[in-house]
């Protein structure tokens, strides 16, 4: 008879599927919204242990915000890669493309919408600024974009946004299509 041992997933392992199922949960309901027991139940696991993988609540959420940021670094990264020219207007072209994509994801969306409405809990507020700094440094260091080019970058940025959480590409009114720049 064949006897099979069962891996145990290691603490990372854990994170990682934590990291997964909460970024779901907390884009739906948000950051007050949303409970360590709502995020444990959908990871599968006790919310004694999700303790254990976080320190709190407040932790787990900065975590989520640091999750966000590494993806749209790493979006960033691919699109800067794929410009073939060193002008900083087809890269930023090719960032905001790749930004545009990236929040077309609504959880991730969402993730850094709530962080935004919930930086006064010190370590979101402290994950948030580490965000848009980072984001801001990089795009810098791969653009060769103007302070202005950068400026403009983040703020088409948040507004995209808006447009995508309220889902304004539905809307045909005048004010929608000002918003979208058509």
């Amino acid at each position: 008879m064949e006897t099979r041992t069962r891996q145990r997933s290691t603490a990372d392992e854990r994170r990682a599927t934590v990291m997964r199922t909460a970024i779901k949960t907390f884009a739906a309901r948000g950051y007050y919204g949303t409970s360590t027991t709502d995020v444990a139940k959908a990871a599968g696991i006790s919310q004694g242990y999700l303790y254990r993988l976080f320190k709190d609540k407040e932790t787990l959420f900065a975590a989520l915000v640091d999750y966000c940021s590494d993806r749209l670094r790493e979006s960033v990264a691919t699109a800067a890669a794929s410009v073939p020219s060193t002008d900083p207007q087809a890269v930023m072209q090719a960032l905001t493309a790749s930004y545009d994509e990236v929040i077309a994801d609504r959880d991730v969306l969402m993730i850094l919408m709530h962080a935004q409405g919930c930086a006064g809990e010190p370590g979101i507020g402290k994950a948030v600024r580490r965000c848009y700094a980072k984001q801001v440094e990089y795009v810098r260091a791969v653009s060769g974009a103007s302070e202005e080019q950068i400026r403009r970058y983040f703020a088409d940025a948040l507004l995209s946004n808006v447009l995508v959480a309220i889902d304004a590409a539905a809307v045909d009114a005048p004010w929608a299509r000002t918003l979208r720049g058509q």
